[in-house]
């Protein structure tokens, strides 16, 4: 696990904003223009959101014409489902093995 990526990851997930865009996308590949009709911000502002879920790899984007269609990535999603599952789980995996004394 990398703890650096994992916390990246949670502190895009942290403003609710995007977590609306996560639950929005979860029904399926959505473009931009159907993403913003549901929120009462600019399109700057929705740039903002998907450039930093895109950046951390939480969303895929591919362009289709003119329009830019988003999607959840299902295999960060279980990745980060996974990791926050080993923080509060002993497993041959556990850092706390690492620790003199064997914690776990």
């Amino acid at each position: 696990m990398s703890y650096q990526a994992l916390a990246t990851q949670l502190k895009v997930l942290a403003d609710p904003s995007r977590l609306e865009i996560m639950d929005l996308l979860s029904c399926g590949e959505l473009c931009a223009c159907d993403i913003l009709a549901h929120f009462e911000f600019s399109q700057p502002t929705l740039s903002h959101h998907m450039k930093a879920l895109v950046g951390c790899g939480l969303v895929t984007a591919r362009k289709d014409g003119n329009k830019q269609m988003y999607q959840l990535n299902a295999e960060q999603l279980a990745y980060i489902n996974e990791n926050l599952t080993q923080l509060h789980t002993a497993n041959a995996r556990c850092i706390c093995r690492n620790m003199k004394g064997g914690a776990c």
